[in-house]
Formats: C-alpha cells, structure tokens, sequence
C-alpha cells in the first residue's frame, strides 16, 4: 500500500484499493489500465492493489471513525492522488496547456497536456487526469541559488527596485551545485553565476531573468517533445510571492503567469473528493 492508500484503508476498511497516479510508481499503465504482463507474472503480484482513477468512491466510512470523527452517515471514501497532482488541482489548472510552475528550492513545472510525454534522457513523465496527461520536469535551477546568494530580506528589497519590463542583459545558469537534469541534461554542467556586476540590483534581475529563460526553454522542450503548448502558467512555492519576477517571467514566456489562489495539496484532494461525491 501506498501512504495514502493505507490512510484512506483506515477509514473505509476495504484492502487492496489505490490510485492509478499513485500505482504509476509500483509499475501500473494508466493508459492500458493495467499492469505489465512481467510484473503479474511475479510470484507476489497477488499483492498489488485494485488501481481505480483518482475522486473514485470506495466505499462509505467505517462507522467506528464516522462516530468518532463525527462525519455524516452518508459520507463516502473516495480514492487519492499524489501530493504534487493535488497541488496542481488546487491551482485550478483545468484545460490543455495550462501549468503549474512551482518555484520553491527548485523549478518544477507541470503542463496538462492532450499527449503523453515520457522521456528518461531530461526526466520528463506523465501523470494521466482523467482524458488528459499532467506532464513534468524539474530543473535543478530555483530558489536554493538564490539563498546562496542572498537573504529573504535582501531578495525583497533588490526586488522592489527590479524594472520587470526592462530586459537583463547578463546571461546566467543558476544552479546550487554541479549538474542539471531538465531542460539540459548534463550531470557535469557547472553553474554560471558570472560575471557579478556591483550592483545587486542589476545581478539579482540578471539572475531571475535567467531562471525564467530556463522555464521558457523547459516549456519549449516539452511542446517540442509533443506536449500540447502552453498558453498560460499558475505559480506556486515561495517564489510565487514575487511580483517582480511575476512580470519578468510573464515577459520572457510570451503567455499570461498567475499567482495560484490555492496551492495547498489538502485544497486539491478535497476538490478531487468533491468530483467522487458527486458522482
């Protein structure tokens, strides 16, 4: 079982039940909607669960955690989905091209997509919603640079004095560390973070332009691998809080970017949960 499934067995007491976007990493085919002929052919695959679409219902709640939690007797248990995916629900991200971009210690992207996209070389893999594909990558760019650089308090003060509008003419790869993996996968590519100009202003918008080229370059790669394009991106993380690299990355990508209203995974699963009780 997987965390969710084993928390979700808790409380509707049905073994063996889980989520084709959880199952994806014990083997499971959502487009066949089954396991490989390999893996069931194995002397333990009695073991491996039921595989149902996320927001299904299970079953209704044991009573014993009915009382004691005090739900309603109608109440229903419905199948989970993975902490990122509920995420990307939360954001509200419905349509084909739309994205999550998360900028958090890293950059991490997801684009619903009409097509399904995997690719080992960059780490690219899909997630299926529904009749759609939720695909990802993850660039080791992000946040974790700028903290190497600069405090919490420098990086909102530099920024309030950023021209988002203005393009930064210096050229930068940030990374915390050797190696990168999405959009350029290159185990020994070393950061660029030079040269430093002496004003923190101008290398902290060099910097934050820099990263939103990595992201343009991150979408172009998955249209070129055969993703739908993207039209428009939700932000989440800690650096959704930041206007000025709002409009800086909205400028490099050409498209609409948003900060997400919501972003919190509980949000996502009590939306996915609202589809099941629905049904």
């Amino acid at each position: 079982m997987h965390q969710s499934d084993w928390l979700l067995w808790l409380l509707h007491g049905k073994l063996g039940v889980s989520d084709y976007n959880n199952a994806l990493k014990v083997g499971y085919d959502p487009e066949t909607e089954s396991y490989p002929s390999w893996l069931v052919s194995q002397p333990f695959s009695y073991l491996l669960p039921t595989v149902k679409p996320p927001g299904t219902p299970i079953e209704s709640i044991k009573e014993d955690m009915r009382k004691q939690f005090g739900f309603p007797k109608d109440c229903v248990v419905c199948t989970g989905t993975t902490d990122s995916i509920a995420a990307f629900l939360a954001a509200g991200a419905t349509l084909p091209g739309k994205a999550v971009t998360s900028l958090g210690s890293t950059l991490a992207i997801k684009l619903l997509s009409t097509y399904r996209i995997e690719d080992s070389r960059f780490g690219v893999y899909s997630h299926r919603l529904d009749d759609k594909w939720l695909v990802g990558g993850a660039s080791n760019t992000g946040g974790a640079v700028l903290r190497q650089i600069f405090t919490d308090d420098q990086l909102e003060l530099l920024s309030q004095q950023i021209n988002p509008l203005v393009a930064s003419t210096l050229d930068y790869y940030p990374l915390p560390a050797n190696g990168e993996r999405f959009p350029i996968a290159d185990p020994n590519m070393q950061p660029r973070l030079h040269p430093r100009p002496e004003n923190d202003v101008h290398y902290l918008h060099g910097i934050l332009e820099s990263i939103a080229r990595i992201e343009a370059k991150a979408f172009g790669l998955l249209k070129e691998l055969g993703a739908t394009e993207v039209e428009e991106v939700y932000t989440a993380g800690g650096g959704a809080k930041n206007e000025a690299w709002r409009k800086i990355r909205e400028r490099v990508l050409g498209i609409p970017v948003r900060r997400a209203e919501h972003t919190e995974a509980a949000y996502g699963a009590a939306l996915l949960a609202l589809k099941g009780a629905c049904q």
